[in-house]
């Protein structure tokens, strides 16, 4: 307990993000007693924002301030491939190696039984409309290196693959098996992209 239970109250709700224990919140809490008060509303302000106005591309399934995300309403993005990505943060990850240059699709997830996740929980089937309205030619599997991962990919792969001139490729092992994609430094990341293969399941 701290002298103040103000001071207690906020260290909390630091402390509740992910990662944060409550030394690093008691360091947040202390900078911002430090701020002056038009700066503290401006960051209470952006946090109210976020939760009110953030939006679902309609197209994608990435957060977006409109209808469309800025990578969908690109019109310099190769329209023509989908990266199949299992949340928002490996889109985040992808960009920051700079390597690929088309379009995204979040899932939402990917398929565990063990956790009650099933095919029908995640944005499948809005994929597979995306494949009948859009001219893809390539839609590539950028999940994690996993059971999980792999049983997802297989699953879409079945639903996709007589879709004819379309390639199926996943991204190259140059990540370590049991390793979530968020985790995955740049540099292998971006050459596993750059270097993605024809996808394959081994029955």
């Amino acid at each position: 307990m701290n002298s103040s239970k103000l001071l207690d109250k906020a260290v909390h709700q630091f402390a509740s993000l992910p990662g944060v224990g409550r030394k690093t919140a008691l360091k947040f809490v202390l900078h911002m007693l430090k701020k002056n008060r038009g700066d503290v509303n401006t960051f209470i302000q952006s946090i109210i924002d976020l939760k009110e106005q953030i939006k679902e591309c309609k197209r994608c399934h990435n957060i977006s301030d409109g209808e469309l995300c800025e990578i969908c309403s690109n019109p310099k993005r190769d329209l023509s491939t989908i990266c199949v990505v299992e949340n928002i943060k490996d889109i985040l990850s992808i960009e920051a190696t700079e390597q690929y240059k088309g379009l995204y699709h979040v899932l939402g997830g990917i398929i565990s039984p063990m956790d009650g996740i099933g095919p029908t929980d995640l944005h499948i089937n809005s994929l597979v409309e995306r494949l009948e309205k859009e001219n893809i030619k390539e839609i590539f599997f950028a999940l994690s290196a996993t059971i999980e991962g792999d049983t997802t990919g297989y699953y879409i792969f079945k639903k996709m693959k007589n879709k004819e001139n379309l390639v199926i490729s996943t991204i190259a092992k140059g990540i370590s098996i049991g390793n979530d994609l968020e985790y995955t430094d740049e540099l292998t990341l971006g050459r596993s992209i750059a270097n993605r293969v024809q996808f394959s399941f081994n029955e």
